[in-house]
């Protein structure tokens, strides 16, 4: 059986489709997937084994410059990559107008989706053939393993568990000395960021207890605040260049133990496997946080919390800011992942 995925961003959404992978392999064991995603993520379908074909697009960079997709023959290509095979099912496991368009060009006679009530955007229903009903209460996770196991017709059980079915053979290796804890502090909203000092004295605490530390960044600012918590320890180290993806997963799957706040390389250490301590302020966990083995979630019960703001309007007394955070003191934090590493080493 042949399966086209469109499914092109983000981050944390194309991670939280690979369990539906898994689920339908061991109900269909000859399956293959091809998967239409975003060009800065095609990368992360390459490491589960079912799938065979990526097809990068890149919606975000053609939306700046559509006379120059066009004239460049970008998207003609696109269009025959997709066309290429005729397959038995296409899946658009994301439910937006852009996404569903895209199932527009390939060649299959059964097209599915979430329904009108469940797509994020409604109207992509309407390029569906078949059509799958889930409840907006439920875990992203659970909602997209929802939609391939009707769209295959095999049953799936809210408790099963969640293997993201990464093949770490796929992984480069990057030969960093450990044992070492990684700590992911950077992210889009300013409300997410757990604040800097915390991230200081979390590595002191690392570091005292005999663990290198691996200080990831994306982008000259975060490579300037990974350089100032790096600043307190001379244990504690900055990755010397920006890593790709596949680098990324192979840095996080060696490690003993991973901090991160809500963003999207946080499901990404989920999908490796290793201890993690996720910090949540002012988002909840309930409906887009990371699972998986050893994922723990602290959440701030601070009296606003969580608010789901961009920016910060507290205006009483701030310890700290973002506030919410004062909840979250580096003590508890490291407590919690030296218990959570000491299980795993146990195990």
């Amino acid at each position: 059986m042949r399966v086209l995925i469109i499914k092109t961003s983000s981050l944390g959404d194309v991670i939280h489709t690979l369990p539906a992978l898994t689920d339908a392999a061991n109900h269909y064991p000859d399956i293959q997937f091809d998967w239409v995603i975003e060009e800065s993520f095609q990368e992360i379908p390459k490491w589960h084994p079912t799938v065979n074909k990526v097809i990068p697009v890149a919606l975000r960079r053609w939306r700046k410059d559509i006379w120059g997709m066009l004239y460049s023959g970008e998207f003609k290509k696109m269009v025959s990559q997709i066309r290429q095979e005729k397959y038995d099912l296409v899946i658009d496991a994301q439910g937006l107008l852009k996404s569903a368009f895209l199932t527009v060009w390939a060649r299959s006679n059964l097209k599915a989706g979430f329904s009108w009530k469940s797509a994020r955007e409604s109207l992509a229903s309407l390029f569906y053939s078949k059509h799958t009903v889930v409840s907006w209460k439920e875990h992203a996770i659970f909602r997209t393993r929802s939609l391939f196991a009707r769209s295959l017709d095999y049953s799936l059980q809210q408790e099963s568990p969640i293997n993201y079915g990464l093949d770490s053979s796929r992984l480069p290796t990057m030969n960093l000395q450990g044992p070492y804890c990684v700590f992911l502090h950077g992210t889009t909203w300013a409300t997410k960021h757990w604040p800097e000092t915390y991230w200081q004295q979390l590595a002191q605490k690392v570091s005292e207890a005999g663990f290198k530390i691996q200080l990831l960044w994306g982008n000259e600012k975060e490579q300037e605040r990974a350089k100032r918590i790096a600043s307190v320890s001379d244990k504690a180290f900055v990755v010397p260049e920006k890593l790709s993806l596949v680098q990324v997963a192979s840095v996080l799957s060696a490690a003993q133990g991973i901090v991160t706040v809500d963003t999207g390389l946080g499901h990404l250490a989920a999908a490796v496997g290793v201890p993690t301590i996720s910090l949540y302020g002012p988002t909840d966990p309930g409906l887009c946080g990371t699972k998986g083995e050893a994922q723990i979630h602290l959440s701030s019960d601070f009296s606003c919390a969580p608010c789901y703001q961009r920016e910060c309007t507290y205006q009483g007394n701030k310890e700290v800011d973002p506030p919410c955070f004062s909840r979250l003191a580096p003590d508890r934090v490291w407590q919690t992942l030296e218990t959570q590493m000491a299980k795993r080493q146990a195990s």
